[in-house]
């Protein structure tokens, strides 16, 4: 991970511990003069995708407070690993220190819902990003349907096995309700085809290495699984699979589809990327609590997320997309 961009963070955990006000709902100019503060929380610090989210939240605020003549504020309040009761104290600690809206990606629903509705009661509007709350008190959520992510990563998957072997997942944090769904999907899906048998469902902390491991625990404890369905990328985050993935013996479907994982798609080690849009998780969040918070406007409770198939057919047009967004670790090679 770029050195700056943790600096960078730290920075803005330390700046954001601020004095706690009271619990009387704001007025429209924002709690802090005529800023509005959105307080951002994604799941970690250590996954590369929320802070792509930050990347675009920051450039709408830009972007809106130019347009819209007025000042915005994004504060990273996200914890360095996964941990869902720290994200409820981060939820808590936005309010104390005066937010005017909350963008939240859940890592456990059941740990934040209480400080979701906390916060809500004291007039702090909160959306959810990437993964939902959905019996909280958020007005809306943004992303893509968890279900039937899993059911194309796992379609995807079948087409490049023929319709048959032995197939592993790999689940990421089991308590974040976005990823058991994609599970339920590509368990369902899988359902379908009668050559494909799931060999089991291989939770693990989000990290680069956490997840390498994983995958290199389970093919050796299997040396007859020939394909993964992964609903997120973590271990293509890192090069160590690079040559420890033979597409010979393994075919691999991945959601997500960051600058570190083109590589994969470049070799055929993963064939298929179904990328998220991670970037447009902050940007369109923040446009939505804007026009919710700032304007007033009636917003959808859901805002749908398409994915994009990343191949090699459309790899490079991928990449400059991604250099579009701001990310600078895009390989040249793929920009020409």
């Amino acid at each position: 991970m770029n050195r700056r961009i943790v600096q960078s963070t730290q920075l803005l955990l330390a700046a954001s511990l601020m004095a706690a006000c009271g619990g009387e709902r704001r007025g429209t100019s924002g709690a802090h003069g005529d800023t509005l503060t959105i307080a951002m929380i994604g799941k970690s610090t250590g996954n590369a995708v929320f802070l792509a989210a930050r990347s675009g939240a920051e450039a709408a605020a830009r972007d809106l407070a130019q347009r819209n003549n007025m000042h915005i504020a994004v504060q990273w309040l996200t914890p360095p690993q996964e941990d869902g009761q720290l994200q409820a104290e981060r939820v808590q600690q936005a309010v104390k220190g005066g937010a005017d809206a909350i963008l939240l990606s859940a890592s456990d629903a059941g740990k934040v819902t209480p400080a979701i509705n906390d916060a809500v009661a004291h007039g702090v509007e909160v959306m959810t990003f990437d993964s939902d709350a959905p019996a909280s008190r958020r007005f809306a959520f943004y992303g893509a349907d968890d279900f039937q992510t899993g059911q194309q990563t796992m379609s995807e998957l079948a087409t490049l096995l023929g319709s048959k072997g032995k197939i592993a997942i790999l689940a990421g944090n089991q308590n974040a309700p976005n990823l058991q769904a994609r599970v339920r999907g590509v368990t369902q899906e899988a359902a379908k085809y009668p050559g494909i048998e799931i060999l089991g469902t291989f939770p693990h902390l989000e990290t680069p290495q956490n997840a390498s491991a994983e995958v290199l625990r389970v093919n050796k404890r299997f040396p007859q699984l020939n394909g993964w369905a992964m609903i997120g990328s973590w271990p293509l985050f890192t090069t160590s699979l690079l040559n420890d993935l033979d597409p010979r013996k393994y075919k691999v479907v991945a959601v997500d589809a960051l600058p570190p994982e083109l590589e994969y798609v470049d070799r055929g080690i993963t064939p298929v990327l179904l990328a998220q849009p991670v970037y447009q998780w902050g940007y369109v969040g923040v446009e939505t609590i804007v026009d919710k918070v700032h304007f007033k406007k009636n917003v959808p409770a859901i805002i749908p997320m398409q994915l994009v198939k990343v191949t090699k057919e459309n790899l490079h047009q991928w990449a400059r997309q991604l250099k579009d967004w701001g990310f600078t670790d895009v390989p040249e090679k793929y920009l020409k």
